[in-house]
């Protein structure tokens, strides 16, 4: 593991977002979902999310999650991802959601 300093991590915009909607994204290589997040002041931005195994659309809305908002936008296909959904992949390789357990407003910064 490589150690980084408290500068480093300072730049990571790790936020926190509420999911307005998911829809399937049937073009990804892995099964996947597209997701629409409101991050408050930083704008509603829209990712690609690995994470069909432990959720439907349906659990997704209205959840709020963590996400990295400041890593340039990825292309994933036809589809422009504009922030990292974070999460641990469990002992199968599937993804579970990173996530606040009490609801904060929508752009709040980890720290």
């Amino acid at each position: 593991m490589e150690t980084i300093t408290w500068h480093d991590f300072e730049k990571v915009e790790l936020r926190v977002g509420t999911i307005l909607e998911a829809v399937d994204f049937p073009e990804a290589r892995k099964p996947a979902f597209k997701v629409r997040v409101d991050f408050g002041e930083f704008g509603i931005k829209w990712s690609s999310a690995q994470i069909t195994r432990h959720y439907t659309k349906e659990q997704l809305t209205g959840r709020q999650i963590v996400g990295v908002i400041n890593f340039p936008k990825k292309q994933i296909g036809k589809f422009m991802s504009e922030f990292l959904v974070t999460g641990f992949a469990d002992e199968n390789g599937d993804i579970v959601l990173a996530a606040v357990d009490k609801p904060m407003p929508n752009g709040s910064k980890l720290i």
